[in-house]
């Protein structure tokens, strides 16, 4: 049985087959080029060495010839895995054999894959994917192997259903998938615009981060929908075009983390005709919660809410193992239509996913770890994640709500807050119960925060300016360190800021100053005698 997202892709095909599907650095491929393309992938997934039972693994670089080979593998209901291109090679084996895959393909310019083998035994998996299971997508994994997300054909085809009924991804209207193919703000960028007629406009990952490129494939294809997490913006905001706004833009989806009042107010002038929309969702749950709103309401509100539940959505708020009926903070878990089923791995614990005892009808909740207040009128707000909380002389501090501060100064671009020891020092005894940092491994009793600053090359704030203003809204405990920077923050493969590579350049450059210090004060010492 076909797959009914990939079935209604091919209609347009049979019904509409010159319409444009992908528009693809300056190219348009229409619904027939696409299904042509497919057909070729799909000759591919029935060679004799890709076993016709086995998940298919797929180095996910954007391309119209990797969107048709996942299109392959969904009308075959193929399970496909989705791997980053930027997953080192040990590690996307490693995925790959999780999921009993016996090589990797990676996908050419004319729709033909070429097999990449696992340079690893391949066992037979000890949590395999399910019958059923259409995508398995991955968690960032910064600092260890990515959990792997098993998504069923059944929650892809809600969810694609869902995004084409809240937003205008029919024919005639076109769509910007800035995100990487495997991330899964492509489920809505590409997989629901597919399903629904549009035409997707996927940005060139060689040239995701240049702002002349992007500010011109703006200006030339016209997107109407635009989704992204807030490294896009800032790179249009930077760009120097706040006297020509992108009028064709329409709806602005701004997700995957907080996104600065500083940086809303420029969107406000660059895409004044249209709607900003606060999306908040999980890898393994998709879309949760919404929150719409115009330009001017987005540039003025100091921080967005995180809206209403989607439709079929339930959340919860859970603070020391009770729910929480009234205002509060407490841990968000949700349940969605479109959630998936666990994680693949062994290694991967399933505790995230709350499951009822047996006998018990209630659904699968997900603890999401992240910390939400519920204020009297019921409006929810990101406070910071549960498990990135530190104690800082003895207080619990969320190092995204200090962020949220920093950011709210009107020159303050980007900043990203980590708790560190002071150089030198004893570390403590590491993480576990009641020490001072439970989430910050080889940190002890000296943990300080320091916040990594970008500011624009010709603004004259200062680092005392910031703390000033810090000072103002955070309690003692929960105001950084300030290091200033004009420098773009370093980012992961999704575009999210990459906190492990932060504290290392933070940590570098309290070394060196540490370093510097010790040789100036270091007391003269007589010269041995000869």
């Amino acid at each position: 049985m076909l797959d009914s997202l990939a079935r209604d892709i091919l209609a347009h095909d049979r019904h509409t087959p010159d319409a444009p599907a992908l528009l693809w650095n300056g190219t348009t491929l229409t619904y027939g080029d696409l299904a042509a393309l497919a057909d070729t992938a799909a000759v591919r997934l029935a060679a004799p060495d890709l076993r016709g039972d086995a998940p298919v693994a797929v180095r996910a670089v954007k391309s119209p010839a990797s969107i048709a080979l996942v299109l392959a593998c969904l009308l075959a209901r193929r399970t496909v895995l989705l791997l980053s291109p930027d997953l080192g090679h040990l590690a996307a084996a490693r995925l790959a054999e999780r999921a009993g895959c016996g090589g990797l393909l990676v996908p050419g310019a004319d729709g033909e894959a070429d097999l990449e083998p696992v340079p690893v035994p391949v066992p037979v998996p000890a949590r395999p994917a399910p019958p059923g299971a259409a995508l398995l997508l991955t968690t960032s994994g910064s600092t260890q192997l990515p959990k792997t997300v098993r998504l069923s054909h059944t929650a892809l085809d809600r969810f694609t259903r869902w995004a084409g009924s809240a937003f205008p991804l029919g024919p005639g209207h076109r769509v910007l998938s800035y995100a990487p193919l495997n991330f899964d703000l492509s489920l809505f960028d590409v997989w629901a615009t597919l399903r629904h007629g549009g035409c997707v406009i996927p940005v060139d990952p060689g040239r995701a981060a240049d702002p002349r490129h992007l500010v011109r494939l703006f200006r030339e294809s016209g997107p109407e929908v635009v989704q992204a997490v807030p490294m896009l913006f800032r790179l249009l905001a930077e760009a120097g075009t706040d006297a020509e706004p992108f009028t064709s833009v329409r709806h602005v989806l701004l997700t995957g983390e907080h996104t600065p009042r500083s940086l809303r107010g420029r969107l406000a002038q660059l895409f004044p005709r249209a709607e900003f929309h606060n999306v908040y969702g999980c890898t393994e749950t998709n879309d949760s919660l919404l929150y719409s709103c115009g330009a001017r309401e987005a540039a003025d509100l100091e921080a967005l809410p995180l809206g209403g539940p989607l439709p079929g959505v339930r959340v919860r708020l859970v603070s020391d193992g009770r729910d929480l009926d009234g205002p509060g903070t407490g841990e968000l878990l949700v349940h969605t239509p479109f959630q998936a089923d666990g994680y693949l791995g062994a290694g991967d614990p399933d505790d995230r996913f709350v499951r009822p005892a047996p006998g018990i009808s209630e659904p699968v909740w997900f603890r999401t770890g992240d910390l939400v207040r519920r204020d009297t009128e019921g409006r929810l707000t990101l406070v910071g994640r549960d498990d990135f909380q530190v104690k800082v002389g003895g207080v619990r501090v969320s190092p995204e709500a200090v962020e949220q501060v920093a950011q709210s100064h009107p020159e303050v671009m980007e900043a990203a807050v980590v708790a560190l020891a002071a150089p030198g020092t004893d570390t403590g005894p590491g993480p576990g119960p009641g020490n001072d940092t439970s989430t910050d491994p080889g940190l002890g009793t000296n943990t300080r925060l320091h916040a990594l600053v970008r500011v624009a090359p010709d603004c004259t704030v200062t680092g005392l300016h910031l703390l000033t203003h810090c000072s103002a809204w955070l309690p003692r405990a929960a105001v950084p360190t300030v290091h200033l920077t004009r420098e773009p923050l370093p980012t992961g493969i999704t575009g999210k800021v990459d906190r492990a590579r932060v504290r290392s350049v933070l940590t570098a450059r309290l070394a060196a100053r540490h370093h510097t210090h010790a040789r100036t004060d270091r007391p003269t010492q007589p010269e041995p005698s000869a």
